[in-house]
């Protein structure tokens, strides 16, 4: 967009660079990209940054970095062109148990589109989704690429809890949540093994980053069960891909 990206300011601190207003793959990757741009410049004063499905959060300290100067950084470091095909990603086989009280709202999802649970199962297995951002809890990834056929208004109640792990839906978009009981008006289809946040994992405490590939896999309950104890003892139970 020719007026992107935008300077919003956000209280004191906090200053937002706007690349576009839609989940866009591309508007996603300059994201990315500025967010590395930014580390890498190393800018004195700046604390945290919080990437998005199409801004970015900069954080800084407005007694050491004032906030015109750092509009003009980062409008420099945009102007000088953000390499987003430069940045690391990385893809993922996440396996799934679908349905049963692993995914409660299979069969409701089903429904609504007239469609077979089996249809369901091989519609959401068969795509490729992009992980846009992490965010709402730890480990949370918000993922695009949903096929059209699945798109499902969220829950007019929102549960209070929902189980760890679980594979979600929730307009035109995916999810999977963390090993936490969360909150959520998305309809759950299933459950993973796979941990995406796990604090004594070390250097791998969050597995997705924005920008990687994630494809679904059905498992059977047995296999599943095996599985959680695996990742119960530590292994990352998720095969990755070359992209």
């Amino acid at each position: 967009m020719e007026d992107m990206p935008r300077f919003l300011d956000a209280g004191d601190c906090g200053l937002v660079v706007e690349f576009g207003t839609t989940i866009d793959a591309a508007i996603n990757a300059d994201v990315m990209a500025l967010d590395a741009a930014i580390a890498a410049a190393n800018l004195d004063g700046v604390r945290e940054t919080i990437p998005t499905y199409r801004s970015i959060l900069v954080i800084f300290e407005p007694l050491i970095l004032r906030r015109s100067v750092l509009k003009q950084h980062i409008a420099d470091l945009v102007q000088r062109g953000l390499d987003a095909d430069a940045l690391p990603r990385r893809g993922w086989i996440v396996p799934v148990l679908y349905g049963g009280a692993a995914g409660e709202d299979l069969e409701t999802v089903a429904a609504l589109h007239e469609i077979t649970t089996e249809e369901v199962i091989r519609l959401h297995s068969g795509a490729q989704y992009r992980v846009y951002m992490i965010g709402f809890s730890p480990g949370f990834a918000y993922l695009g690429g949903l096929p059209e056929a699945l798109h499902t208004s969220r829950r007019t109640t929102p549960r209070m809890k929902t189980p760890p792990r679980s594979i979600s839906i929730g307009g035109g978009q995916a999810a999977v949540s963390p090993p936490l009981e969360l909150p959520s008006g998305w309809h759950l289809l299933g459950r993973t093994p796979v941990r995406s946040y796990d604090p004594g994992r070390g250097e791998r405490t969050f597995l997705f980053g924005s920008g990687d590939i994630i494809r679904f896999e059905p498992v059977a309950e047995a296999e599943y069960d095996r599985l959680c104890r695996a990742a119960e003892a530590g292994d990352l139970v998720t095969q990755p891909f070359d992209l």
